[in-house]
């Protein structure tokens, strides 16, 4: 493939409103010292900087702590006892963070760090408050910078490598696009260290068996993650609507290489996230309670607007904050979406003005009692909102 045609497909890097990044271990930490590559990191945020110049939305899933932190506490380099890489990670993280917090503050960049656990992305209130977390972060401007929750994860909780929390993150934050930097270009039909005929897959649009049989073990010691997890990375990642790209990261600015036209691998979604979640709500949840809208509110969602308190006459039904609600007028379903507000809340707000919401409930949640990136409508509705 040409140097054009890598550029063509790098589009979906620079274009993507949301953009998750992936930072392995042995980009970040040289494998002999364990000491942290500076520069590297450094052109890294050059790239970073840049994303945001161009008004992109940035999440960073950095690996490294375990690494950093074993060598300050003198463990040895070959694999640790789930306690031993508790204890490194302690030690690491806060030189990790450190890190991160240097060289983008050098950038007049906001870091925060986010710690996750596996349970974090599939126990649903846990899900809701971490998103909301990382929506409310980049909408300030923050870059959030996340590693899994290593000190207090048990064998049984833990995700073991980063590929697959950054494709749950970038899931979870309904991102476009996710960049997994490695120490290797992408995937190969064969491991290129013993093949000398193998080549590089430019473009996955189908993962299939043929696809995942191409994927081997481990490509270094410092790491956890091989191109296995990778693929499993990328199952998640395009069945979210997120395209996500296998660079290497053994370059200086290595987004910007991908930007020019560097070889990696895409695995492209056929949907946008916002389209995938809309078909989740729509097709797979069941509703858990109903809310009954007046004229004003049934008009306003068919025009594409959010549902707010004030449209809303009653509810029924024991339902809890995220979870899925039908919205009826005149006696029929015209919508679905997730709730802001568990069933005892809304019941307060309902017919209410959203700036009353803080002085009735006592604390300041959303405007909407259930926004319009998480509805769906179930009928096509006329003028007067009628079904």
């Amino acid at each position: 493939m040409s140097v054009t045609e890598f550029r063509v497909r790098a589009r979906r890097l620079r274009e993507a409103p949301r953009l998750v990044v992936k930072v392995g271990s042995a980009l970040l930490v040289d494998a002999k010292s364990g000491r942290l590559n500076r520069a590297w990191l450094e052109s890294l945020a050059e790239d970073i900087a840049s994303a945001k110049k161009r008004g992109q939305q940035v999440i960073v899933v950095s690996s490294g702590a375990i690494a950093m932190g074993r060598r300050h506490l003198g463990l040895p380099p070959n694999r640790l006892r789930l306690e031993e890489s508790q204890a490194a990670a302690a030690v690491g993280q806060i030189r990790l963070a450190h890190a991160w917090q240097e060289v983008l503050a050098a950038r007049d960049l906001a870091v925060a760090q986010v710690l996750l656990t596996l349970e974090d992305t599939e126990d649903r209130q846990r899900y809701l408050n971490a998103r909301a977390t990382l929506n409310t972060l980049l909408s300030l401007g923050a870059i959030p910078v996340i590693n899994e929750n290593d000190t207090v994860a048990t064998a049984e909780i833990r995700y073991g490598d980063n590929d697959r929390l950054a494709a749950r993150v970038a899931q979870m934050a309904s991102a476009e696009c996710l960049v997994l930097l490695s120490d290797i270009d992408g995937l190969y039909t064969a491991d290129p260290g013993r093949d000398p005929k193998a080549h590089l897959v430019t473009e996955v649009s189908n993962i299939t068996d043929d696809i995942v049989a191409m994927a081997d073990g481990p490509l270094s010691d410092v790491g956890s993650g091989g191109m296995t997890t990778k693929i499993m990375a990328a199952r998640i990642a395009v069945s979210a609507g997120c395209n996500l790209c296998i660079a290497s990261g053994h370059r200086l600015n290595p987004l910007k290489a991908v930007e020019e036209g560097g070889p990696c691998t895409w695995f492209t979604a056929s949907q946008t996230p916002l389209a995938v979640r809309k078909q989740w709500i729509a097709g797979t949840l069941k509703p858990r309670g109903k809310i009954f809208l007046d004229a004003g509110a049934a008009n306003a969602l068919a025009h594409g607007k959010s549902l707010l308190p004030a449209g809303v006459t009653r509810i029924s039904g024991a339902f809890n904050r995220g979870d899925t609600v039908s919205l009826l007028y005149d006696g029929g379903e015209v919508a679905r979406g997730l709730v802001a507000y568990s069933a005892v809340d809304a019941a307060r707000i309902i017919g209410k003005k959203s700036s009353a919401i803080e002085s009735i409930l006592g604390y300041r949640g959303r405007e909407e009692l259930v926004h319009r990136d998480d509805l769906v409508m179930t009928v096509q509705s006329q003028g007067d909102g009628r079904g």
